[in-house]
């Protein structure tokens, strides 16, 4: 019995020992992990944010600078008119009979198919 108590006594002694003999574990991602992980945090910021962001922003130019008399279009505020007269920044808009808003070409939403304020 005495023999059993002197090795597990042996046993404990030396843990702290083969704990230090071991490999020390590797702490974090190291300085090319950390250059993979920043690059693809860009990439997915570039594709789901950045470039669709860009999208929407060139076709509103585009549908702002092709704003004509006579187009139906919807504004971001929700009314639906006919253009009747167009300026550098203003649009004037016939939403009923002898009735005419001015807006800002930026608040307009959408260009609606020819004839669709007949239909509503």
């Amino acid at each position: 019995m005495k023999s059993i108590k002197l090795l597990v006594a042996a046993i404990l002694a030396t843990m702290p020992a083969l704990a230090l003999a071991q490999a020390p574990a590797e702490q974090g991602m190291g300085a090319m992990g950390q250059i993979i992980f920043f690059a693809g945090f860009i990439l997915i910021f570039y594709f789901l944010i950045w470039r669709p962001q860009s999208k929407r922003t060139k076709e509103h130019k585009a549908l702002m600078e092709g704003l004509n008399k006579g187009d139906e279009v919807v504004t971001s505020g929700g009314v639906a008119g006919k253009i009747t007269k167009v300026a550098d920044d203003f649009i004037v808009l016939e939403i009923s009979d002898n009735v005419e808003v001015k807006v800002q070409k930026v608040a307009v939403a959408a260009a609606l198919p020819k004839g669709t304020l007949k239909d509503i």
